[in-house]
Order: C-alpha cells, then sequence, then structure tokens
C-alpha cells in the first residue's frame, strides 16, 4: 500500500510519482504482473482524482493505492461532502470530462459519503485483457 497527503499545493505530477513508483514497486520487488498500460491508467486515474479533490474541495486530501484482487484500487478521500456528477458527453464542451475519462477506463468505480467528505475508489486492472474485452 502507497498512501500519501495532500494540502492543495503540491504539483499533481507528485501524485503521478508516487502511483508509478508503486506500480513498480510492485512488479519489481513482488513480481506482480503490471501491463504498461496500466501503468499509464492509473497515472491517469490518479492524476484525474486527485486535480479534483484539489480543485472542488475546501480542505487536504488523501491519495492511496492498493492491490486487491488483481487490480489497484485509487482511493481518493477530500473534505467536500457533495458526490461528484459526470457531465453528459459533449465534443464541444472543453475541460470537465476527467470524470467521465475516469468512469470510461476503469474495472469499477465508486463514490460513498464519509463522516467527514468523501471517498472516492476506482479500480484498474493490472495484466491485460488479451481479447481487448475488459475495462483497465
Amino acid at each position: 500500500m502507497a498512501t500519501a497527503a495532500f494540502e492543495g499545493g503540491e504539483d499533481i505530477a507528485e501524485a503521478r510519482r508516487l502511483a508509478r513508483s508503486f506500480l513498480t514497486d510492485v512488479r519489481n520487488a513482488y513480481g506482480v504482473p503490471v501491463s504498461d498500460r496500466a501503468m499509464g491508467m492509473v497515472q491517469l486515474v490518479v492524476s484525474e482524482l486527485v486535480t479534483n479533490a484539489r480543485k472542488y474541495a475546501p480542505g487536504p486530501s488523501l491519495l492511496t493505492l492498493e492491490i486487491h484482487e488483481g487490480a489497484v484500487e485509487v482511493t481518493v478521500w477530500d473534505s467536500e461532502p457533495r458526490l461528484p456528477v459526470a457531465q453528459a458527453a459533449d465534443p464541444g464542451r472543453v475541460g470537465q470530462h476527467g470524470l467521465e475519462i475516469v468512469m470510461a477506463v476503469c474495472r469499477s468505480f465508486g463514490m460513498h459519503r464519509e463522516p467527514v467528505g468523501k471517498r472516492v475508489v476506482a479500480a484498474v486492472a493490472l495484466a491485460d485483457d488479451p481479447l481487448g474485452d475488459e475495462k483497465c
């Protein structure tokens, strides 16, 4: 497991570096297969979720990465209790596509209110589906 707390001033690249380092360690130290696609998708999901927490929550956020049933679970807690809502697809809209992207590329996605704030959890499969049928 890897965890990082963000107060709002950190560069989102730091969160992506943590994800890359965690998956590299999982692959090298424990022999868990991590595809290049999974490496990229996890960094994308981390970037989008941490960016949303930083942008819309008034306080700190917490990023946790865990391996569970062949996937990495990316969890971001923040202090804003309102759950995010994915907007309807609109190719003419500039920006605000992050949640749509995360939901499209992940094996599973969920949001939960907490006693303080909310928790967003997205799971990305670590190995490629040989038939190309499975989402990340």
